[in-house]
């Protein structure tokens, strides 16, 4: 794909979504998706780092400028004026404010925040990688203090082996995981995601997958749906879960023994559990999955911000 030109898709119907989505994998789809069950929304990704570049370019009196409007995915020429700017033959203009810790896309005549309110705040936020992470009522859901969230995915997939193997993501968020293990060869991803907002951040994210090649996402709730997965199903799981206290049912025992269930004999386990709590209240959440992974038959080592599982 030649750069300033992203690939075009059939329109996404965010907030419509009830069981399975498929498109195809990998590709910059973001110029053509759809707004709340509504018509077509055309348009770029702009950051308050590359609406400052173009408002400075235009102050300084060029022409053009050479920028990102797809999170840092590819390079575009822009043209500037001092009322605004234009790429592929359209008009844009310059924001009255632009937030710095979000992402806003082009809403039929307007820049709009890739942000949703249902019974929480869920919104797109940019990071100084590029790829971006999201948040849940200003939550953060991705590691990006040392690393882009991207390349932290990348790791934490290569603990797994995904190569020729059918891969769990129970908690499939923005679908780093599930490119990794798309472009690490795996013969099958099954996602899972439980929230619809988080599934529209992700229809207007340029680095989360598209599905195909063996990635299926499916909007529901793991706990439940985990039940319909056949014993020794999966080769390997991916466990990404908000922090215990959002989501306590997925640091369970009985959760816990629904994913020894499914995983095969010597199958692979990455449990991400980060250390929100450790600091404030002592609390040792490593260690109790650890423990509870034991219980139910697991071989466990910690692993970075993670507990790394093999099932005996």
């Amino acid at each position: 794909m030649t750069a300033g030109k992203l690939a075009r898709t059939k329109p996404f119907r965010a907030g419509c979504i009830t069981s399975i989505l498929v498109a195809g994998v990998g590709n910059l789809r973001r110029n053509v998706h759809a707004d709340n069950c509504g018509g077509q929304v055309i348009g770029p990704l702009l950051t308050w780092k590359v609406h400052e570049r173009l408002q400075a370019a235009a102050c300084g009196g060029a022409r053009t400028i050479e920028c990102s409007l797809d999170l840092d995915r590819s390079s575009t020429t822009v043209g500037v004026q001092p009322t605004g700017w234009t790429w592929q033959g359209s008009q844009f203009p310059f924001l009255g404010a632009c937030k710095q810790r979000t992402v806003y896309y082009w809403s039929e005549d307007t820049f709009q925040p890739v942000a949703r309110f249902t019974s929480s705040l869920t919104k797109l936020v940019p990071t100084e990688w590029g790829p971006p992470t999201f948040e849940i009522d200003g939550i953060k859901m991705l590691p990006t203090a040392h690393t882009s969230p991207y390349a932290d995915a990348e790791r934490k997939v290569e603990l797994i082996q995904p190569r020729d193997k059918v891969v769990l993501d129970t908690c499939g968020g923005l679908g780093y995981f599930a490119a990794w293990c798309v472009r690490g060869r795996a013969r099958q991803v099954l996602s899972f995601e439980k929230a619809a907002d988080v599934i529209w951040l992700r229809s207007l994210n340029p680095w989360s997958p598209e599905i195909g090649n063996g990635l299926t996402l499916t909007h529901g709730d793991i706990v439940e749906q985990i039940c319909a997965l056949s014993s020794d199903s999966v080769d390997a799981i991916l466990h990404d879960p908000p922090r215990f206290g959002i989501a306590g049912e997925l640091y369970s025992q009985s959760f816990y023994e629904q994913l020894r269930r499914v995983l095969r004999r010597k199958g692979r386990l990455f449990h991400y559990t980060g250390t929100p709590n450790k600091l404030t209240s002592g609390r040792d959440v490593s260690n109790e999955v650890t423990q509870r992974l034991r219980r139910c038959g697991f071989l466990t080592e910690l692993n970075g911000d993670g507990v790394l599982a093999r099932r005996k």
